[in-house]
């Protein structure tokens, strides 16, 4: 019997919406979560906007003692895993532990933490010499980026294969094909996956705007993320985690299990080209669709649906497009396709779980979301971009990329289960 990973259980904590309901009810109104920043004083920055998660952790759920230990990141992954187990139904006590599996993707791992620590230790940057005596007693864990996979597999009590993958903003998606690959080959019988990140940071803003690559629209944060549209100036940065419950797809049937979608293909490329530059002409990414297109058995005109990675950058909108019309042919012009990080921003490696959440959620309830704020399409940009406003449409089968810097382009199909 081939063996075939489902996704049973659903947990988002995401700018706008800190759990799944929240999370769905934003995007199929087209509302932006973007705003100025709040988390610290952006004064000096170029960019000076992020989508923040609007999170307390001690109201969703985690003690004190968990909230001083887990870096924000972790406190979103945790958050949203036990949203996800508690979706799906799944009684975890009843499994053998060996056969609980974590896999968490997550692309600047504990940046938060870190960066608070370094300015205790440092005196606010004033000492080079740092005095450790400083650090708090977990500091190593915010150093190791696999502790963010730990506490989650600590919150489930899974002893299997547990990993961290960090692939840049591709993680989520890469470490959900993982997972799903496990369950196939019949290593894990249940697979907690998708990916975690809380890069606002003034670090990462400043990285950001070293290379210009995020928008500088700071009078308008609310309309700043504009995939697609010929007045867009760069992607805008949020934070956030999706967590998903992965089972085999007959064990699922079996208990009765509500199944959103079947991981049915999945595929990885890169190219080798420039740490953060793309070819104009998308083969890279149009290799690994058309991989996970053959792996799912679908043709490309079977794709009723395409959640593009739309990061509002010129470069990767007409990168990606290019990809489209390389990888799906003539149909590339019949089906929708739509960015979600127009309404919350790009979380870096944890974009890409939510992404494959928000498709799970697309077709079970068979919507569309839109690409928010696409007023004037820019011309070399000419598919169906779904502007501003959700669409009802029958789908069997999405779609969902993603593209990082250092050449990786990543491409997974769900269908209905």
């Amino acid at each position: 019997m081939t063996r075939k990973a489902v996704i049973t259980g659903i947990g988002v904590v995401a700018p706008g919406g800190a759990d799944r309901e929240s999370f769905w009810d934003l995007l199929v109104a087209g509302r932006t979560a973007t705003r100025a920043i709040t988390l610290f004083d952006p004064a000096g920055h170029r960019s000076r906007i992020a989508a923040e998660v609007d999170f307390d952790p001690v109201a969703a759920g985690l003690t004190s003692r968990q909230v001083r230990r887990m870096d924000r990141a972790a406190q979103f992954a945790v958050v949203s895993a036990r949203e996800a187990v508690a979706d799906s139904g799944f009684d975890m006590s009843t499994v053998d532990p060996a056969r609980i599996s974590v896999a968490l993707g997550s692309a600047v791992g504990c940046t938060s933490g870190l960066e608070q620590e370094y300015e205790v230790l440092s005196d606010d940057g004033r000492q080079w010499l740092v005095d450790h005596s400083y650090g708090v007693p977990h500091l190593y864990g915010f150093m190791a980026p696999s502790t963010l996979a730990v506490e989650v597999a600590r919150d489930v009590a899974a002893e299997g294969p547990v990993v961290l993958v960090s692939t840049g903003c591709t993680s989520g998606l890469d470490a959900i094909g993982h997972a799903a690959r496990l369950i196939e080959e019949g290593t894990a019988e249940v697979a907690v996956t998708g990916a975690t990140d809380a890069p606002v940071s003034p670090i990462a803003l400043a990285c950001f705007d070293a290379i210009k690559a995020t928008s500088p629209n700071n009078d308008d944060p609310e309309h700043a993320s504009r995939p697609f549209d010929v007045r867009r100036d760069g992607f805008v940065l949020g934070e956030g985690a999706a967590m998903l419950v992965l089972e085999e797809k007959a064990a699922a049937r079996r208990r009765g299990a509500r199944i959103y979608a079947e991981v049915s293909g999945f595929a990885s490329r890169s190219n080798a080209f420039h740490m953060t530059g793309l070819r104009p002409d998308g083969r890279e990414m149009a290799e690994a669709i058309g991989a996970a297109l053959a792996m799912a058995r679908r043709d490309p005109t079977g794709v009723d649906y395409v959640n593009a990675h739309g990061s509002g950058t010129r470069q990767n909108d007409r990168h990606e497009t290019a990809a489209f019309k390389r990888s799906l042919g003539p149909h590339a012009y019949r089906v929708p396709v739509s960015s979600i990080k127009s309404m919350i921003g790009h979380s870096l490696g944890a974009i890409g779980s939510i992404e494959v959440a928000a498709c799970a959620l697309a077709l079970d309830r068979q919507v569309v979301p839109p690409t928010a704020n696409l007023a004037e399409r820019d011309p070399e940009c000419d598919l169906d971009y779904v502007p501003v406003t959700a669409r009802r449409r029958r789908m069997d089968a999405v779609l969902c990329v993603g593209s990082g810097f250092g050449g990786f382009q990543s491409a997974m199909v769900l269908t209905k289960g």
